[in-house]
């Protein structure tokens, strides 16, 4: 007889996303011809790069011709690829090799799949408010979850509570939802409570390329002993516009070891059996993401999105509302005007002004009365929906 998982019983009623989808499908019934202004979910709008482009036609072609076809890849990667990115990290001073880099199809993947390698007792510590996915990926399997909450008190940004002992710490720095970025200072301390529990940090670091302040950390391993006590996952969604071709890459140190297991070596094990790898055209066309062309051709997109986050911030601060995020980050997390609740204020957004944003409660109870604004929108429509924004603010 098939037994169902029934952890998945656990879970909320649906996904966030997939409840302001249905919010938006049924206002569009009422208005057909409603044109929306989306700054809600974080997809990218701009095009892969010329430089991505290329590569990946010339990969297509070499399909084509036997004596340059590709069937399977490492499983971890292929070679130049990961020397390329272990590159990208030395360039800004942190020493990883080749090989402790492992390619993935996107953060999103990893951070569900990196859970195999911890044992189902292990206890999970999560920021709250924290991207769903990470209380979702833990709770489908039966893993014992903690809150630490953040708020604007602490700038979105907790630190350790020596009265908890976890033995898996997740950190989003930049962060989604808030933007909030971790300094040094506050990274050593996380290592250090990691040191004292025994315990292993995943860092997402999806966000990295968006820190422009060269005294904030874009990497945990920027930290002296993170080497010893984290793992970090990346991605190439928002950095380099792969939200639909799907790339990231995960840093793990063969240092990383516990109760006489290496992490490193379980990983390899895990990726060999459980994944034949990412598409050779896809690693190519992230192969050409860290090129002269490619790096310049992905910071002209980015800075696009930058200007986005200043567009809104200004809004912001010209309507006097409290907010974190968007100078390092392409979230803006904003104060809930007026004592609305979240949901209160996306639907007044929708119905009144046509501006889509993201509820905070979606991301737990600690987001109840903010609201994350994206940066990564079409500029002219940012540019509107910052117009509209204000004015509906400043009523």
């Amino acid at each position: 007889m098939v037994i169902p998982n029934h952890h998945y019983a656990d879970l909320k009623g649906s996904y966030l996303f997939r409840g302001i989808s249905e919010r938006i499908q049924q206002y569009l019934r009422q208005n057909p011809d409603a044109h929306l202004l989306r700054l809600g979910i974080g997809d990218v709008s701009l095009p892969l790069c010329p430089a991505v482009i290329e590569a990946m036609h010339k990969a297509v072609e070499e399909q084509a011709h036997a004596e340059t076809f590709q069937g399977y890849l490492s499983e971890c990667g292929m070679d130049p690829l990961r020397e390329t990115i272990a590159e990208y990290y030395r360039s800004r001073g942190i020493a990883i090799d080749a090989d402790e880099v492992f390619v993935s199809s996107g953060a999103s993947d990893e951070l569900g799949d990196i859970l195999h390698l911890f044992d189902r007792s292990t206890i999970s510590l999560i920021m709250e408010p924290a991207y769903p996915a990470y209380t979702d990926a833990n709770i489908m399997d039966g893993r014992p979850v903690q809150y630490l909450s953040a708020s604007s008190e602490n700038g979105f940004l907790p630190l350790p509570d020596e009265s908890v002992h976890a033995g898996l710490i997740y950190l989003c720095s930049p962060n989604n939802p808030t933007g909030a970025v971790y300094s040094h200072d506050q990274l050593k301390l996380w290592i250090d409570y990691a040191k004292r529990n025994q315990a292993v940090i995943l860092f997402d670091a999806a966000y990295e390329a968006f820190v422009r302040d060269p005294s904030l950390p874009r990497s945990i391993f920027e930290v002296p002993g993170a080497e010893t006590f984290a793992i970090e996952i990346c991605s190439l969604s928002k950095t380099a516009g792969f939200t639909g071709t799907r790339l990231g890459y995960t840093v793990l140190p063969k240092t990383l070891c516990a109760d006489g297991m290496n992490f490193h070596d379980m990983w390899i094990r895990n990726r060999t059996t459980r994944t034949n790898g990412v598409s050779c055209i896809i690693q190519k066309a992230g192969l050409a993401v860290f090129s002269p062309e490619g790096q310049k051709q992905i910071q002209d997109n980015l800075e696009v999105y930058r200007k986005n986050a200043e567009c809104l911030m200004r809004a912001l601060d010209e309507a006097g509302i409290w907010y974190c995020g968007g100078k390092n980050s392409p979230y803006i997390w904003m104060k809930c005007p007026s004592g609305c609740t979240s949901w209160e204020f996306f639907d007044r957004l929708l119905n009144e002004i046509q501006v889509i944003g993201t509820p905070g409660s979606g991301f737990g109870p600690c987001g109840e009365g903010y609201f994350r604004l994206s940066a990564f929108g079409d500029a002219g429509e940012i540019a509107e929906a910052s117009s509209r924004l204000k004015q509906f603010l400043l009523r």
